[in-house]
C-alpha cells in the first residue's frame, strides 16, 4: 500500500480561493483611519501649536490664539499665516470656552499674556483609538493623554 504524501493541486486551489475571499472582506476595514503614528504626531503638532501660541501671547504682551477647524483638519496660530494641515482619517473634537466658538465646526483657545488661557481640550481620535490635548485655563499647561 502507498502512502500519499503532500496536498493535491485541486486542494491547494480552493485554499488560496478561500483565503482571497477572505482578503476581500478584511482589506477594506484594515485602510481605514489613521495609522498611530499619524495620530501621535497629529496630537504632538496641536500640542506644538498651543505652546507656540503661549509663548507668542508672553512675549508680545498680547492675547494670542490658536484656531482649529475641525471638518478640515487645519490648524493655525497666531503669528503665523500658513495653515497647518492634519492627515487624513484623523477626527478633531474641540472643546473650549464659548466666547472662542466661531462656529459648530471652528473654534480657538485664547492664550493671555500671563501665560493662562481660555482652556480646553483637543481630541485627536482614529477609530477607537485616542489622544487628549489639554490646555489648563489656569498655567496655560499644555499637555496630552490617552
Amino acid at each position: 500500500m502507498r502512502q500519499a504524501r503532500g496536498f493535491t493541486l485541486l486542494e491547494i486551489v480552493i485554499v488560496l480561493a478561500l483565503v482571497a475571499t477572505a482578503m476581500l472582506f478584511v482589506l477594506p476595514f484594515a485602510g481605514r483611519g489613521a495609522s498611530s503614528a499619524d495620530l501621535k504626531a497629529s496630537a504632538r503638532a496641536l500640542a506644538a501649536g498651543l505652546r507656540t501660541a503661549q509663548s507668542t501671547a508672553m512675549s508680545t504682551r498680547r492675547d494670542a490664539l490658536m484656531t482649529v477647524d475641525v471638518d478640515s483638519r487645519l490648524f493655525t496660530f497666531s503669528g503665523e499665516e500658513r495653515p497647518h494641515k492634519l492627515p487624513t482619517g484623523v477626527d478633531l473634537k474641540l472643546y473650549t470656552a464659548q466666547a472662542e466658538v466661531e462656529s459648530e465646526k471652528k473654534g480657538s483657545i485664547r492664550f493671555y499674556p500671563d501665560g493662562s488661557s481660555t482652556g480646553g481640550r483637543i481630541t485627536v481620535s482614529s477609530g477607537e483609538r485616542k489622544f487628549l490635548v489639554d490646555v489648563d485655563w489656569l498655567t496655560g499647561r499644555v499637555s496630552i493623554g490617552e
